[in-house]
């Protein structure tokens, strides 16, 4: 009788998707909208994750996004938007091991800004943003092609929101361009405008669009949009010389499903009501909400609103419900703007078991999910960054 040998099965790269330990660069990832989220995670992985972090002690510094879930914001040293986050992990060289939840260009971007030394971990490599996958490498480069063939390029300049890759970061570095975050757009064209004639914009078209017209006062027709999936991006030459700003055609899948029937509904429903509003919403619902801004900037409104105030907020659903859980005993109601729930499906890939996993793996002195920006990439890209540091 012969004993069985023990079969060498590797994972398959779907399974490897599913478990977070793989990526999927090909997919254009958080536009299905998965419902509602299910319960936190048990104790006994709070446990794990409070035991992990302790043993790390400060070899490691954990960054989470404003729109993580509760339990894994529960966790982390710092929270913020993209570019703060980045920024604080730079201003922690002592740090070994800077674990991001967020997803993969926030993680790209603080690989950018650390040292050589430290080592960024994103604990799910398939918790990805749609939007930044709207914009590739070849397709921008071929934009920058077009542009050319009309006359424009040395007239234009790069600005490309920092939800976007590395690989986006490091074009509008190498052409003379300047990253922005929702905060400072106004900022970065205004300076973008002193260098040339034309923006070209990426990826966010809301943020582009919204940007020029509600802050710089131009007009809808100044603008045009490239899409990168028709021949010429669907312009013709003399519609790319008229324009000012050439807008990408790429959006926030969360942002994005904000309706100007979900501002009159909300108004119907709760009269009084404040609408504040992202400025990666359509146009026709940031010209109709009452604020616009930032995560930061909503998050800074809410504190200073008065109590008793009524606030509809059109953002990503896990910081909405944070911030009413943390003012209503204040009085003031906050809800969600659409009355249809709908999360971040990437952002969400990061969850406790996940974060657990990576954190126990580090204890344990092995690095899983290593982000690591090729340093070409990385060097442009920084220079794009620094531009933005640099605005007045």
């Amino acid at each position: 009788m012969t004993t069985a040998q023990p079969l060498d099965v590797q994972p398959s790269p779907l399974a490897l998707l599913l478990l977070g330990r793989e990526s999927d660069p090909k997919s254009e990832r958080g536009v299905e909208c998965p419902g509602d989220l299910p319960a936190a995670s048990d104790p006994d992985l709070v446990e794990r994750a409070r035991a992990a972090k302790a043993k790390l002690g400060d070899k490691v510094f954990v960054l989470g996004h404003h729109y993580q879930r509760d339990e894994v914001i529960e966790f982390a040293d710092v929270t913020g938007d993209s570019f703060k986050l980045a920024r604080d992990a730079a201003a922690r060289p002592d740090a070994e091991y800077i674990v991001f939840c967020g997803v993969h260009f926030m993680a790209e971007s603080a690989d950018i800004l650390t040292t050589a030394d430290q080592q960024v971990v994103l604990p799910d490599l398939a918790a990805g943003c749609s939007m930044a996958d709207m914009a590739t490498a070849e397709q921008v480069a071929e934009c920058w092609d077009v542009l050319t063939e009309a006359g424009i390029a040395e007239v234009t300049v790069p600005v490309s929101y920092m939800n976007s890759s590395a690989d986006i970061k490091a074009f509008t570095g190498k052409h003379g361009g300047t990253i922005c975050t929702s905060s400072n757009a106004e900022r970065a064209l205004n300076w973008a405008f002193e260098q040339g004639e034309k923006i070209l914009f990426l990826p966010d078209q809301h943020l582009g669009r919204n940007t020029a017209v509600r802050d710089l006062g131009m007009s809808l027709d100044d603008c045009v949009l490239y899409n990168p999936h028709k021949p010429n991006g669907g312009l013709t030459v003399e519609e790319l010389r008229a324009a000012k700003m050439i807008l990408w055609r790429g959006h926030c899948s969360v942002h994005g499903r904000f309706s100007l029937e979900s501002v009159r509904d909300v108004r119907e429903r709760i009269p009084g009501v404040n609408v504040l509003v992202h400025p990666e919403c359509r146009h026709e619902v940031v010209a109709a909400a009452d604020y616009v801004g930032s995560t930061e900037y909503i998050i800074k409104a809410l504190e200073a609103a008065p109590a008793g105030s009524k606030w509809a907020i059109g953002t990503e659903l896990n910081l909405v419900r944070r911030l009413a859980n943390r003012f209503a005993p204040e009085g003031k109601e906050i809800v969600f703007l659409d009355k249809t729930v709908c999360f971040c499906s990437t952002m969400n890939r990061i969850d406790l078991p996940h974060l657990v996993w990576a954190l126990e793996s580090l204890a344990d002195g092995k690095v899983v999910n290593r982000i690591e920006v090729d340093p070409e990439v990385a060097s442009f890209s920084k220079l794009a960054l620094e531009r933005m540091l640099a605005l007045p």
